[in-house]
């Protein structure tokens, strides 16, 4: 007598086992990108060599092609300043490349501070730490409409002069017991006090990158949603886990697509997804198994 076994692929974390690397396929690039913008842009004070010249807030790449942050630019405008063509041509630039493609983007591949507050994060999971509560995520529009009204009540750009963004390349280039405050600061808010608390519900930023690239091409989308056991690894590690209900469980008939313009494109939840649920694709991707 002969007996037929049945092999039922195994859920969870045995699922698809990998190597470390193909785990942080997207960590890696993250990194590179954050690593090499800062690089670029210290290599003109440090080396003489001006590839990017400025910071992250306003910035010539070769000595051509101007880049300057949409909020910067809302901030000059709101306090009064009439900006030079330039700083506008390169508002134009990055609204074009978040908005029509990459969304926001910008806060998990470029932004500096994005290293400390991930590195909160992990050591949050690392230690079990579940104390602190964060804030409503609308917490940062209103943030976002506050700065805008104190620029326009002070003839200032406020934010600039806290801004741990242009306070973090302050610090690597220049030290400076301020500009190391203000990254230390956010890095015991989000370890202690609030999980996941100032890119995902204070950041003023991300809110005005968020509105910008509401609608681009980039998308991650949870195509094999049938495979999904809920073993909650993509909740735990992305900075927006609001972004994925949706669109993992087809909640009111929503499509695999993440739509949610909080979504930061980190890719965290494609690289820690044992049964391989979610991916990158296009915002009119709409296949679904």
């Amino acid at each position: 007598m002969s007996t037929t076994t049945t092999t039922t692929p195994l859920m969870g974390a045995a699922a698809k086992p990998s190597s470390w690397v193909r785990r942080h396929r997207f960590w890696l690039p993250r990194r590179a990108t954050q690593l090499v913008t800062l690089l670029l842009f210290m290599l003109g004070p440090w080396a003489g060599v001006w590839v990017l010249k400025g910071n992250l807030s306003s910035s010539l790449l070769l000595g051509t092609v101007p880049l300057t942050d949409p909020f910067v630019l809302a901030q000059t405008l709101a306090a009064g300043h009439l900006p030079e063509l330039t700083a506008l041509l390169g508002a134009f630039i990055v609204v074009a490349f978040y908005g029509l493609l990459a969304g926001r983007a910008f806060c998990a591949w470029v932004c500096p501070v994005n290293v400390v507050t991930d590195s909160a994060a992990w050591l949050r999971r690392r230690f079990k730490l579940t104390g602190g509560r964060a804030p409503r995520a609308s917490l940062r529009y209103w943030v976002l409409g506050a700065v805008l009204l104190a620029c326009l009540s002070s003839g200032q750009a406020v934010w600039e002069a806290v801004n741990p963004v242009s306070l973090t390349q302050r610090a690597l280039i220049f030290g400076g017991l301020l500009a190391w405050g203000a990254l230390l600061a956010v890095f015991l808010f989000d370890l202690l006090v609030a999980p996941r608390g100032w890119c995902g519900h204070v950041c003023p930023m991300g809110a005005a990158y968020a509105l910008i690239g509401s609608k681009p091409l980039l998308r991650v989308a949870a195509t094999h949603s049938s495979r999904c056991d809920d073993c909650g690894d993509c909740y735990a590690v992305c900075p927006e886990p609001q972004v994925l209900v949706a669109p993992l469980k087809a909640k009111e008939g929503a499509g695999p697509v993440v739509t949610a313009r909080e979504c930061t494109a980190c890719a965290r939840c494609i690289e820690v997804c044992p049964t391989e649920v979610l991916r990158f694709t296009h915002r009119f991707d709409t296949r679904r198994d």
